[in-house]
């Protein structure tokens, strides 16, 4: 299953493209007519492959509301803090 975190939000993670692509399809189809994916350091452009295959593929009338890009600062592995850059990605169905 992937995390939702807030719903009607999908937070892009370790899982393959397509899982990402039914999730959002399954949030579209639930009725609603926006949604926000997010995801941080490796996982950026994971995020932007979900949404253009999303808009080129399975639904042409999405569109891409807004984007915001910044960074978080989380502990490493030695508990040092690490800044670790952020997307946000707001997209809606056309009419």
């Amino acid at each position: 299953m992937v995390k939702m975190a807030i719903e009607g939000t999908v937070l892009i993670g370790s899982k393959t493209i397509d899982r990402y692509i039914l999730a959002c399809l399954t949030i579209f189809h639930e009725g609603k007519n926006e949604i926000i994916i997010m995801a941080r350091g490796k996982n950026i452009s994971k995020a932007v492959d979900v949404v253009e295959r999303l808009r080129r593929y399975y639904m042409r009338d999405v569109k891409i509301d807004k984007i915001e890009l910044g960074s978080e600062i989380l502990p490493d592995a030695h508990g040092a803090p690490r800044r670790i850059s952020t997307i946000t990605i707001k997209l809606s169905k056309g009419g």
